[in-house]
């Protein structure tokens, strides 16, 4: 008997068992949504997949016939994940776009991912609470009704009435969801966001007003968030009036948050660790800790390193409750980063990345993860982190070290630069111009923080003639990313949504997790499988 003559017409062959080479590639990236059964051609010794109900045991083939190994059902980037997550915040995919910051992630892409199902957050950081105000306004006026959205909350332990400013109005204005990252330690403004709104319903459970994302990469801070509010902050809360006692009741017996990201090695603040390590940890700390309370334990997300199909599933794989995306997403065509700013991380390789001092924690030698290649903010940013750590003052600085600063990196004299500097933080904080005026070494420190702060801003608006110092934060993702994108049409910048990014790094996990399944059938899949290449999708 011929394999001509077992099929009758193109349609049958297109559902025939298939069991290697490039015929299986295309049926396991096709067909993730569909069921597939697992075969064996008995004489052939082979393991394949088939479609069709007629293939299964006892199907004549070439060789002899099949037996039918096992079934899997239709599967979807949908279900990738924790359920529980979709049913909490109102998505169809357990997918978030991160909060970047400076405004880079837009309140356009925070209304992409909510109208494609997804969840974004509005990238506050950095921003004064008049701008944060005017971006949740515009978010709740575009938004109406839905939950699936939120607004970052960075620690700023250097401002903390900015924190608390902020934190003012994302409980005034009701944001569904706030996403707490950078935090060392629990302040106020943080549980104040959690506090605000506990209630009761009609069974006696307690609800939240606002729902709390803590973005962590420390199992000591992780802890903090996964327990609940402590009492000395929730009697400071009441006693200032920030708080209900009610609300400050049902606090200290709830987790501060239910939804734990846990951030690998990624742009901005990381701590450089790999995901593969740090996830299992949180994991086995939220059901340790969910167990001393006595309350569920919390989802724990990923982030980090997340810029391919391929480590979003096995990021899924190793149990994440959901995958949150950065570094990728500020080369989308609704980031608020400059053209400028994008072509330089579409040029981006995995090892085109630094750390570099970071302006909100400067004094306290914080690092974020920056891109290195096409700008020469990182060695500046470096170089001035050195001279504030060597000398007590702007006036104790040799005067050849000064001549450089002022020529090549201020691109102004001190006394300029202390003015221009003195006169933002009179607007933005004014404690901080007096506190400045009184120690000369923290005048310093704001000096130079404000080349790094505007180094963020030039890339941001693309200032031309400020191209060397952008400062872009970046993470290795990027350069996986672009490596994954080459000579597809997410190559192209007009088509690098936010939300086709998404999709296609979703889907790409959902064909990949099936791969996986099917090779533990025995299928001999091809590592061919495993490449999913992006693809238009909606």
């Amino acid at each position: 008997m011929t394999t001509s003559s077992l099929y009758t017409d193109e349609a049958a062959k297109d559902r025939a068992p298939v069991f290697s080479g490039d015929p299986l590639v295309r049926r396991i990236q096709d067909s993730v949504r569909e069921t597939v059964h697992i075969v064996r051609d008995r004489a052939a010794h082979a393991v394949g997949i088939a479609f069709d109900d007629a293939t299964l045991s006892g199907r004549p083939t070439p060789h002899g016939s099949l037996d039918h190994v096992g079934t899997l059902p239709p599967s979807s980037p949908e279900w990738l994940g924790d359920r529980a997550f979709g049913t909490a915040h109102g998505v169809r995919f357990p997918y978030v776009a991160g909060e970047m910051a400076n405004g880079i992630a837009t309140t356009d892409m925070v209304v992409a991912m909510a109208a494609a199902g997804m969840l974004g957050f509005f990238g506050a950081a950095g921003l004064e609470h008049q701008r944060v105000e005017a971006a949740v306004d515009e978010l709740t006026r575009r938004l109406p009704g839905r939950r699936n959205w939120g607004v970052n909350l960075i620690h700023s332990p250097g401002e903390p009435g900015m924190e608390e400013r902020v934190a003012a109005v994302l409980t005034e204005r009701g944001v569904p969801i706030v996403s707490a990252s950078a935090f060392m330690s629990l302040t106020p403004a943080v549980v104040h966001c959690s506090a605000h709104g506990l209630t009761t319903d009609r069974s006696g459970r307690i609800t939240r007003g606002t729902r709390l994302f803590a973005k962590v990469s420390r199992p000591e801070v992780a802890e903090q968030f996964l327990s609940p509010a402590p009492r000395d902050i929730l009697n400071a809360l009441v006693a200032d009036g920030r708080i209900t006692s009610e609300e400050a009741q049902l606090a200290s017996q709830v987790p501060i948050a239910e939804d734990l990201t846990v951030e690998a090695d990624s742009g901005g603040h990381t701590d450089n660790r790999p995901l593969g390590v740090l996830l299992p940890v949180m994991q086995d700390l939220a059901a340790t800790v969910a167990a001393r309370f006595g309350s569920p334990p919390a989802r724990v997300g990923a982030a980090g390193g997340l810029g391919t199909p391929q480590a979003v599933a096995a990021a899924f794989a190793a149990g994440a409750a959901y995958a949150v995306t950065g570094t990728v997403n500020q080369s989308a065509t609704e980031a608020g980063l400059s053209d400028a700013g994008k072509e330089l991380l579409a040029s981006a390789d995995i090892a085109d990345v630094c750390m570099a001092p970071a302006s909100d924690m400067f004094e306290l030698g914080v690092k974020l993860q920056v891109l290195r290649r096409g700008t020469l903010f990182a060695g500046r940013a470096a170089r001035l982190y050195e001279i504030y750590q060597a000398y007590d003052s702007l006036a104790a600085i040799p005067a050849d070290i000064r001549a450089r600063l002022e020529r090549d990196i201020l691109r102004q004299s001190f006394d300029e630069a202390w003015h221009t500097t003195r006169a933002y933080w009179l607007v933005r904080d004014p404690a901080e111009a007096e506190r400045a005026e009184r120690d000369p070494r923290h005048r310093m420190a704001l000096v130079f923080r404000s080349y790094l702060g505007r180094s963020s801003r030039w890339a941001i608006s693309g200032e031309p003639t400020r191209r060397n110092d952008y400062q872009i934060w970046c993470g290795p993702a990027m350069g996986a990313f672009n490596r994954w994108t080459r000579d597809s049409f997410l190559a192209r910048p007009e088509h690098r949504s936010v939300v086709q990014i998404a999709r296609n790094l979703m889907e790409g996990a959902a064909v990949i997790t099936r791969a996986q399944q099917l090779r533990t059938f025995g299928v001999a899949v091809p590592a061919a499988a495993f490449d999913f290449r992006p693809r238009p999708l909606s």
